[in-house]
């Protein structure tokens, strides 16, 4: 993928969705797997979120939906679990016609690839039952399967898409172009799916169209249809599938779990069409009663996804990889091979032990998969090999010493390897600095430079002597400047540093007990005191800060714009604020600092941030230059909206409008135009 198809051109603008935080390219990357997710801002992220969605469904994806889920749901899943965008209705794209409200609300499916996750939501179940005073032999469960189409309401006179979940398109012309219900069925049966029979696809459609959703969204966005369309619809090949009308398997908990492969087996080959998995709903109208559904999913139901494909693959040979923390990697690479839709040439075999118990070496035999992963991964080896196991580190030379599992370059001063990792990963975390890829650090390195202090007191005469060309020395001098004095939160440059066990996540969790100043005269025990640091965590915490103390100070102390994140007593101040609970979006350019110098002072007040208003946004706050995305989606959803000066003066006290009064939305909306 090169650039961004006309079709995918189109249903993005049909979507109201523009590229602001990410460029073109920035995208492609991301989809051919060329960048990064953790290099993503949370604004990109919720972006590229966005842009996947609406191409996957509009019929034309960038990447496949497995991905989209693990690869970089999961990421903001794990980032902020309570995200807007996680608990809103991922929308269909949108095609020409009426909008209108759907006559009962259109929610996802929750979705898992984890049968231990399956199993967990069944205990819930059981649990609920028993409030209701049930026993579990009374659960009725139906199993019918997860088809892969279009989903949309039928109502008997009208056909919907299912839009955001509440509000959908008025595709009623489908039916009017001949489309049929399924088993010759009759309309009006409610929520179902248009779908295209598969064997029919293969023999008439697959040399025109990339894929079956590519198809189904050409039955309803097409004004005039192709002869191919109107011979699917004719043939009743393509049609709407309404879900009361599946087949389906009914039975108890313990008959499913104990039948398990067999009745996901029977459901996933049940019929004609796409599948990506089954669905799993209770049938009993006491428990779904009391279970109810979130904004975005009803609990009675989940899907359970699994990608079946595998391939048998042979080992062309095994190659050590030393990493930043010292670690020698084992990467396996193979024979070129596709699973899954990708190409996929190495894979990780974790480390050395399970190379050596497993005879994982050139020559060997594996079972490759990806059930549901976005990495792909050794299942088995069916065919062992003599294993290669390095004795020096690829990068140094360094004699390794094993470490339980693992083998380690003790060599933590001098080798290459683990220096341009260190420094890498300093650059790709703090996020405000372009320019210091892998290439331009080697090319440092080789020069003599293995500190990041070094990097930051380089001058132009310097790089110029190192062979980087006028332009070039220059940008980077600049860009060393901008990740000074753009700001900068202290979680992120703590993270920055590589400390093992200490993500981003971790490192917001100290500063919030404990001032990044204060956190290298901390104890073992001193850190048992913060969430989620256990005794070995809060062991090797400790060490990892003294560890990094000179390199931190001498850091520090070149000026960067920290932010300091509030601490937890702090927060507990902020609760008679306005803001307190408050979930708030910024928009447009401010005057009186920048969007997150505000974003943090609000924070401190105790409000939430997001990047995308939803149902659940409080307060749109605007300042210059404002999109007209996120106004009318304020409007749309009864968003109070108001101008930067108000907001200053609500948290001043000064002139504090009243987030529920009446006539704020409209004053403040006078106020921008």
């Amino acid at each position: 993928m090169q650039s961004f198809s006309p079709l995918q051109q189109q249903i993005l603008l049909k979507a109201g969705i523009a590229l602001s935080t990410l460029t073109e390219s920035q995208v492609i990357q991301l989809a051919n797997h060329d960048s990064q997710v953790e290099s993503l801002t949370d604004d990109q992220l919720v972006e590229f979120l966005k842009i996947a969605n609406a191409t996957y469904r509009g019929g034309a994806p960038i990447i496949p939906d497995d991905e989209y889920d693990f690869r970089y749901l999961n990421e903001l899943r794990t980032r902020h679990p309570r995200h807007p965008y996680l608990s809103s209705v991922e929308p269909e794209s949108s095609f020409e016609g009426k909008t209108v409200e759907l006559p009962v609300p259109m929610l996802s499916t929750e979705k898992t690839y984890s049968k231990a996750d399956l199993q967990k939501w069944l205990r819930g179940i059981e649990k609920e039952a028993a409030n209701v005073g049930m026993e579990s032999e009374q659960i009725r469960l139906r199993i019918t399967p997860k088809l892969d189409g279009y989903a949309a309401y039928d109502d008997g006179q009208y056909l919907y898409t299912r839009g955001d979940g509440h509000r959908g398109t008025d595709i009623t012309r489908v039916f009017d172009r001949g489309l049929s219900v399924a088993g010759n069925g009759k309309r009006g049966q409610g929520a179902g799916e248009i779908v295209i029979l598969k064997s029919f696809f293969v023999r008439h459609l697959a040399e025109k169209f990339e894929n079956t959703r590519n198809f189904q969204a050409s039955i309803i966005r097409e004004k005039n249809l192709d002869p191919l369309t109107e011979k699917a619809i004719a043939e009743k090949a393509a049609v709407f599938y309404p879900f009361a009308a599946l087949p389906a398997w009914n039975g108890s908990i313990a008959e499913f779990l104990s039948k398990f492969d067999e009745v996901a087996g029977e459901i996933r080959s049940s019929v004609d069409f796409d599948v990506d998995g089954i669905v799993i709903e209770v049938v009993n109208e006491d428990i779904k009663r009391n279970l109810g559904a979130t904004r975005h999913h009803h609990r009675w139901q989940l899907a359970y996804k699994e990608n079946l494909e595998k391939a048998i693959v042979q080992v062309l040979d095994v190659r050590p990889q030393t990493s930043r923390s010292g670690r020698v990697n084992p990467v396996a690479e193979l024979e070129p091979t596709q699973l899954s839709g990708a190409s996929i040439r190495n894979v990780t075999a974790h480390h050395y032990r399970m190379v050596e118990e497993n005879g994982i070496g050139p020559g060997a035999v594996i079972e490759l998969i990806r059930s549901g992963l976005v990495i792909p991964k050794i299942e088995k080896v069916l065919i062992k090999a003599e294993p290669k196991i390095p004795q020096c580190c690829p990068s140094c030379d360094t004699e390794l010493i094993w470490q339980r599992d693992y083998l380690i370059c003790p060599n933590t001063s001098d080798c290459p390897a683990q220096i341009e990792n260190t420094l890498e990963h300093f650059f790709k975390t703090i996020k405000n600095v372009d320019g210091f890829g892998s290439q331009t650090i080697k090319r440092l390195y080789a020069e003599g430079i293995r500190t990041l202090y070094a990097i930051y007191t380089l001058d132009k005469d310097k790089l110029l002597q190192m062979g980087f060309g006028e332009k070039t020395a220059q940008n980077l001098l600049d860009q060393l400047q901008r990740s000074k004095t753009q700001p900068l939160e202290d979680w992120r440059f703590l993270a920055a540093f590589g400390i093992y066990h200490m993500g981003l996540g971790m490192c917001e969790k100290l500063l919030q007990h404990y001032r990044l100043q204060e956190i290298f005269g901390l104890t073992a025990d001193q850190l048992l005191s913060v969430e989620r640091f256990a005794k070995i965590t809060a062991n090797a915490v400790a060490e990892g800060l003294q560890r990094i103390e000179d390199r931190f100070w001498n850091l520090y102390h070149l000026g960067f714009n920290i932010q300091t994140t509030p601490l937890l007593t702090e927060g507990l101040k902020s609760e008679n604020s306005p803001l307190a609970g408050k979930l708030i979006v910024f928009t447009g350019a401010m005057t009186s600092g920048s969007r997150e110098d505000l974003k943090s002072r609000a924070k401190a007040l105790g409000a939430r941030i997001a990047g995308s208003v939803t149902g659940k946004t409080d307060l749109l706050v605007v300042g210059k230059n404002v999109g007209a995305v996120k106004m009318n989606d304020a409007i749309g959803k009864g968003v109070k909206i108001i101008s930067e000066e108000d907001y200053l003066a609500l948290i001043s006290q000064n002139r504090a409008p009243s987030l529920t009064d009446a006539d704020a939305q409209s004053e403040a909306q006078f106020s921008l135009f």
